[in-house]
């Protein structure tokens, strides 16, 4: 069995998307709009057929998935989840939580921890809690 999240950003999908590739390096691995969905009922549930209906992407070696969900005009409300970041050394942890700041806010300033050389919690502008930690061998 596998789990795997799918975040919903309420009708800021392409956004985000582009927003990790660029913080994150992620990957896109596929993206299907509403509109083009095989199912012929789908393409009309949502109010607008160009956001995205489901789309995979992998952050290093873990995969992730997000939509845009039915109600486009609703915000994402990412309580209770906060996805970590292994960082490999400093300098990664350091460029990583710097991207994700950019437009978010700082909950915990990367710092040097008893459990990683440096840690730091912070929300991205999207709303989505992050931790970086560098990862200890």
């Amino acid at each position: 069995m596998q789990v795997e999240a799918i975040l919903a950003f309420g009708g800021h999908s392409e956004q985000a998307l582009k927003f990790y590739t660029e913080a994150l390096g992620a990957e896109l691995i596929v993206m299907i709009r509403w509109k083009d969905s095989p199912d012929p009922v789908l393409r009309t549930v949502s109010s607008d057929p160009e956001k995205i209906m489901h789309a995979s992407f992998r952050i290093g070696e873990t995969t992730l998935m997000l939509t845009d969900g039915i109600d486009t005009l609703s915000q994402p409300d990412f309580k209770g989840i906060t996805l970590n970041l292994g960082a490999k050394d400093d300098d990664e942890a350091k460029h990583l939580f710097a991207a994700l700041s950019n437009g978010g806010q700082v909950q915990m300033p990367l710092a040097k921890t008893f459990w990683s050389s440096l840690s730091g919690m912070v929300v991205d502008r999207f709303g989505l809690s992050w931790m970086v930690n560098v990862s200890q061998a």
